[in-house]
């Protein structure tokens, strides 16, 4: 709710999708994602990757949002059927694009790179000092809770 909560700032109207309505939140909720994108002039992925989100936002999700909406993805690129956004933005289907994210990382689709209406970044959407120094954080309690013998906070499986 961090990203509604700073877009309310700029006025906008804030709606949300997601497996259940979250209680005391006052945005609109949509349980279909295709609803969301049919109601909104900009669509912000930032949900993590699972099987039920791979591809979440496809053909039919890219033309509810139309030829003035605007895709930005910071969450995961497989959430995005790429190909189908590349076909989207190239048939006029959808206004625009934001993406630090992508479908096959590293690798970016040639065609996203020299459309005027796209704008791409390198995964770097966590790159504030805020965000860096609690992952700094992060790992410095980690490596102190290895060698203390306690469980660490964040595990690699």
């Amino acid at each position: 709710m961090a990203i509604a909560k700073r877009a309310e700032g700029f006025d906008y109207i804030i709606s949300y999708h997601g497996r259940t309505k979250k209680p005391g939140i006052s945005y609109t909720f949509y349980s279909k994602i295709s609803e969301l994108a049919a109601n909104s002039d900009i669509l912000v992925i930032a949900c993590a990757l699972t099987d039920d989100t791979k591809h979440l936002v496809d053909k039919d999700v890219l033309d509810a949002l139309g030829p003035e909406g605007i895709l930005i993805n910071i969450g995961r690129g497989p959430v995005v059927d790429e190909p189908a956004l590349v076909k989207a933005l190239l048939e006029k289907r959808l206004g625009g694009a934001g993406l630090d994210v992508f479908e096959n990382e590293p690798h970016v689709p040639r065609e996203l790179l020299n459309m005027d209406n796209v704008i791409l970044t390198p995964h770097v959407g966590t790159a504030t000092w805020e965000t860096r120094r609690t992952m700094d954080k992060l790992v410095q309690d980690n490596i102190d809770a290895f060698f203390a013998g306690k469980p660490l906070l964040t595990p690699v499986v």
